[in-house]
């Protein structure tokens, strides 16, 4: 979805992963200077971009949900949807269809279910107002989206589904059955590119899990090992690094070029000293609910380029992880 100039603003700030982390989320925003007034959070001349993952795993998600929807439907902020919003419309979707396609995996919503447990009717509201938020947003400027920006991609969700959202209800369907491009492209855009390992190799995540599949970066121009393609903070045998990746397997990829517009994305579960993927890339999900930080980068009108010293934080709450 593209979004014009909007001419009073001067500046957006655009905010990780939060994960129900309530308490962090409104210090972070008094931080930057938003006033509450009548229910939102707002400033006179900035707006908030949250990057998805609203949902899920913190203690404070019913709170976070109607604070970010307030600024939403306010015009004081922009919601792209991370895969943790699409997983709860297509669990409510499944649901309504008496469960009989292909189940959801429901551990990651047990959270946001039990806190909306006695509001039932504001959840299946909840769920109609998120099907209505994009999954991309290309400003001016910049571009914002949760994991991953693979132009290819975008322009096939732009001419299957124009208004890039899942409103529609036959697109929304195909990616319930998780046939056809609709499916490929939320998984691309929502999860990044995730590739097989060769066979007898696995890789440990920072959650500690062992894989056969791994995230694999979408910003290396000619990748010719694994090692070119890994994330920094993945655990692997030191001879896969050194492994040449496949010919064959190369139309799996994307490449973002370091001369495309400045790109905003959450999903990584980042963690240490702030840093870019890539001169014009930045991820700004560093593991708030797993006490880690709530981050924002804080763009202004007319200033080129990524700097480190433009994100802020604040630190982890008593709001971590109920799982």
């Amino acid at each position: 979805m593209k979004v014009p100039v909007e001419a009073d603003i001067e500046g957006y700030d655009l905010i990780g992963d939060v994960h129900g982390c309530y308490d962090m989320l409104v210090r972070l925003l008094l931080k930057m200077g938003y006033q509450c007034e009548n229910g939102v959070y707002a400033h006179p001349c900035r707006k908030v971009i949250f990057l998805g993952d609203i949902l899920d795993r913190g203690r404070g998600i019913f709170d976070t949900v109607r604070l970010v929807r307030a600024m939403v439907d306010s015009g004081n902020a922009w919601l792209v949807l991370g895969n943790h919003e699409v997983n709860a419309v297509l669990f409510a979707a499944n649901a309504f269809l008496g469960g009989k396609l292909r189940a959801r995996p429901i551990r990651p919503l047990l959270q946001t279910l039990k806190q909306f447990r006695d509001h039932q009717e504001e959840w299946r509201d909840t769920i109609e107002w998120l099907r209505g938020m994009p999954l991309a947003l290309e400003f001016p400027e910049f571009r914002a989206v949760h994991a991953c920006w693979d132009q290819n991609m975008i322009a096939r969700l732009n001419s299957l589904n124009p208004s890039s959202n899942l409103a529609d209800d036959a697109f929304l369907l195909s990616v319930l059955f998780r046939e056809g491009e609709a499916h490929r492209i939320l998984d691309r855009l929502l999860k990044g590119v995730n590739l097989r390992l060769p066979d007898g190799y696995s890789i440990r995540g920072g959650d500690g899990v062992e894989r056969s599949r791994f995230r694999a970066i979408f910003w290396e121009a000619h990748p010719t090992t694994y090692g070119d393609l890994l994330f920094v903070p993945d655990r692997v045998a030191p001879e896969l690094r050194d492994l040449a990746f496949p010919e064959q397997e190369r139309s799996l990829l994307t490449y973002y070029s370091k001369h495309e517009k400045p790109l905003f994305v959450g999903h990584y579960w980042r963690r240490g000293a702030f840093s870019l993927f890539a001169p014009n890339i930045v991820c700004l999900d560093y593991s708030a609910v797993r006490g880690g930080r709530l981050v924002a980068y804080r763009t202004e009108r007319g200033v080129a380029g990524l700097e480190v010293g433009r994100m802020v934080s604040v630190g982890a709450s008593s709001e971590l992880s109920a799982l």
